[in-house]
């Protein structure tokens, strides 16, 4: 008898051994991040550099160049992207905390992103220390997506997946009231679905990301967390987000091809086919509409089911990126904004002039002057000695996150 149980415990042990799968990052997700977080320094520092960012609309079919216009739309990636992703690592959070652990730091983390946007993120686009105005972009709209999320969490997951499903399939909908004559969207629709700029407590706030379909993403993002469980192969992930994304822009291409739904401009025949293209491909971004998500969330699908097995030197470094992705956000804008500043007094303004411009044509950048930078090659130079000059601080970071996990705080960075 004790034999028996002897054998039988051994049996056991060496069955949890054959079947442990050691808890991991999931690499992909934060290589995906990484080359989003990239890309999405181009734009910006395209708006601090570039001579036209403040005189004229990079997107503009009748105006632009292909350069510019592709060096604008290929940073449409990043935010969606950057949410999608967002919800897939509240997923994965979920598979270690508890409910109700889970809940209250989403919570918390919510209201320190919203905090982080309107104090650090505001001040670092502006330089200006009155916060004359306010910024609500991507950081408040993870934010304020994450305050839902905590209670939303406690849903089962096919109504969370539903909910997503009928949020991203269906906010295109207040796009018709919203374009009936006469409508006046108030500051809190404007929250909810519509870019806009308010007066608020002696400031003004300028909402570019309204946070409904921006939620809904989340969602969707925290719904596919599960695929990246151990209930799924690797083969069985790639079969799965292979589908997804050649869906997703197959579906993209017919229905922009209707003109019927999913975004509220319409696109138009140009003169020229490659304005036509452009057309064709300048989705709505603020709030971002049925057709642009498809658009970036087909890809980045694709993006995923191909990258979880390459490991080289490219997928460390963007690794690094993503692994400090908002540390990485916070320091880009100052480091960006700073260099700008120095290029403004090279050029021999001073500081009376920055200020007096700035209040004079109430333009909420200082050091900025529109017409005034460099041409597009300038603008990828300082980008890509930008995004070298911050590796070797994500890199410390990184090392200083991984090396310290008893560090609560660090979670929230």
């Amino acid at each position: 008898m004790c034999l028996d149980l002897n054998k039988r415990l051994i049996l056991n042990i060496l069955t949890l051994v054959m079947n442990y799968t050691p808890k991991r990052r999931v690499e992909s997700i934060d290589v995906l991040r990484g080359i989003v977080m990239i890309i999405m320094a181009l734009d910006h520092t395209r708006e601090y550099f570039h001579s036209e960012a403040f005189t004229g609309d990079p997107l503009n079919v009748l105006t632009t160049t292909v350069p510019l216009f592709f060096t604008r739309w290929i940073t449409h990636y990043c935010a969606p992207i950057f949410v999608f992703l967002s919800g897939v690592s509240i997923y994965l959070q979920s598979l270690r905390k508890t409910k109700k652990e889970l809940s209250v730091f989403l919570l918390k983390r919510g209201v320190w992103l919203i905090f982080v946007e309107l104090a650090l993120i505001t001040l670092a686009l502006s330089f200006n220390p009155l916060y004359s105005v306010f910024f609500l972009q991507v950081i408040w709209v993870i934010g304020i997506s994450m305050v839902l999320m905590a209670l939303l969490i406690y849903l089962p997951f096919n109504v969370l997946l539903v909910l997503g499903l009928v949020i991203v399939l269906g906010h295109d909908l207040l796009d018709f009231p919203e374009a009936a004559k006469g409508f006046k969207p108030g500051f809190w629709w404007s929250l909810l679905h519509r870019s806009n700029g308010y007066p608020f407590l002696g400031h003004f706030m300028v909402i570019l990301y309204p946070f409904l379909p921006w939620t809904g993403l989340m969602l969707l993002g925290y719904c596919t967390g599960k695929i990246f469980t151990a209930d799924f192969s690797y083969a069985q992930r790639r079969q799965i987000f292979l589908w997804l994304g050649s869906g997703l822009i197959v579906f993209f291409v017919a229905l922009r091809l209707t003109n019927s739904y999913g975004d509220p401009v319409d696109w138009t025949p140009q003169k020229e086919g490659w304005r036509s293209i452009l057309s064709f491909l300048n989705a709505n971004k603020y709030p971002p509409s049925l057709l642009y998500l498809c658009m970036t969330i087909g890809p980045a699908f694709l993006a995923l089911a191909l990258l979880e097995p390459i490991k080289n030197l490219f997928t460390n470094i963007m690794m690094v990126y993503g692994r400090t992705a908002f540390f990485y956000y916070i320091i880009h804008f100052y480091l960006i904004h700073l260099t700008s500043m120095l290029c403004f007094f090279g050029r021999g303004h001073s500081m009376q002039e920055a200020v007096s411009y700035a209040s004079k044509n109430q333009f909420p950048f200082l050091f900025i002057i529109p017409g005034e930078g460099f041409n597009l090659g300038v603008v990828y130079l300082i980008w890509i000695v930008i995004i070298a000059a911050l590796f070797p601080l994500c890199k410390w970071y990184d090392g200083y996150k991984t090396g310290h996990p008893e560090k609560w705080w660090l979670s929230y960075l």
